[in-house]
């Protein structure tokens, strides 16, 4: 295999695993923007970052194909699927993608699911996109707590490697592990997809709340009844709740509901502040926020399913519907759901 590991997405998420990747061997870093891949190429710099020289650009899909067997995609959900088209004719069974996107991919028939079984039909995790349109075989994910912008500042900080094949976790410890970067694994592939798109819901109430000044306790309550709702959600469309309950699901919650660097709980911040989406998205952030397309998958889930889920419900109306966020918090606070853990 290439010495040359390719990452496609230069966002601040692509950008960090380039540098983690840089520790250990050569990263060919893929940007759809030639004036990226013009400063990171001549002068090392990228988001105000220098660059160690192990890592190059290029605005050419065929060549991170034919360069590199392994490739990581970081690249927003709603381009996803299009880029793995585009790179299709340059990859084979012969390569390894291990995957970092924490969303989901929706068909364009989505809006008519009305069961569960439609549901599965027209939602697919990452993973099923690149089975979808290459002929790779060997795919797995990254998962978190991994805060972008502290793993560039070179903080200590951990991972998940999911996958269904023993050689994919051990490739990917092998070109990510380091003093400050500890790999995990997992065989639940499927699970910790899932957790990974699902808490980026959670994580735009727990900004909503932050932003309204509601404290710890309701902070601490929103998790932990975010990750019940998370689980039944997941449930519904049959998968497992192990990974929910460990380093890539309470803990990428933990991490993304938190703090002021996750792209979700600032999004949820302009909600509480009355901003509208299309203000947060053409003006506000310059990088999507995964959680607000993910939303949508969920509440179709919980009617479909008939599963009480107040936190997803209240977030819809908000977005969705245009319902007043303090009119849709009165009724979250005021939901008469008593029991606590209910999904084990």
């Amino acid at each position: 295999m290439s010495n040359i590991i390719g990452v496609l997405g230069s966002g601040s998420f692509g950008t960090a695993i380039s540098q983690l990747l840089s520790l250990n061997s050569d990263v060919l870093l893929y940007s759809r923007r030639e004036d990226v891949v013009k400063r990171i190429n001549e002068q090392n710099e990228h988001k105000g970052l220098k660059l160690p020289k192990r890592i190059s650009a290029t605005s050419s899909l065929q060549e991170v194909g034919e360069r590199c067997r392994l490739i990581f995609p970081i690249i927003p959900s709603e381009s996803f699927r299009s880029v793995i088209k585009k790179i299709s004719p340059f990859v084979g069974p012969g390569h390894i993608m291990i995957h970092g996107t924490k969303g989901l991919d929706v068909a364009d028939d989505f809006e008519e699911a009305k069961s569960i079984l439609d549901i599965k039909r027209s939602v697919f995790t990452m993973s099923e996109v690149i089975r979808q349109e290459t002929s790779i075989l060997r795919t797995g994910c990254l998962a978190g707590p991994n805060l972008a912008k502290e793993i560039l500042a070179g903080k200590p900080a951990a991972t998940v490697i999911a996958s269904e094949f023993d050689e994919i976790i051990d490739k990917g410890r092998e070109v990510l592990s380091s003093a400050k970067f500890i790999i995990y694994g997992s065989y639940n592939l499927k699970g910790i997809e899932l957790a990974g798109a699902l808490k980026n819901v959670i994580a735009i109430a727990s900004g909503i709340c932050n932003k309204l000044e509601f404290g710890k306790n309701m902070e601490a309550l929103l998790i932990t009844r975010g990750l019940r709702e998370m689980i039944h959600i997941a449930k519904a469309v049959g998968a497992e709740i192990r990974p929910f309950l460990g380093t890539a699901g309470i803990g990428d919650l933990i991490a993304t509901a938190t703090s002021s660097q996750s792209r979700n709980f600032t999004f949820g911040g302009h909600i509480a502040d009355g901003k509208t989406v299309e203000d947060i998205k053409g003006n506000l952030m310059d990088e999507v926020a995964e959680g607000y397309r993910t939303i949508k998958f969920a509440m179709s889930i919980v009617n479909a399913a008939q599963l009480q889920a107040p936190m997803t419900t209240t977030l819809y109306k908000t977005i969705y519907d245009g319902v007043p966020i303090g009119k849709a918090l009165l009724e979250l606070i005021r939901n008469p759901l008593s029991l606590d853990v209910d999904f084990i």
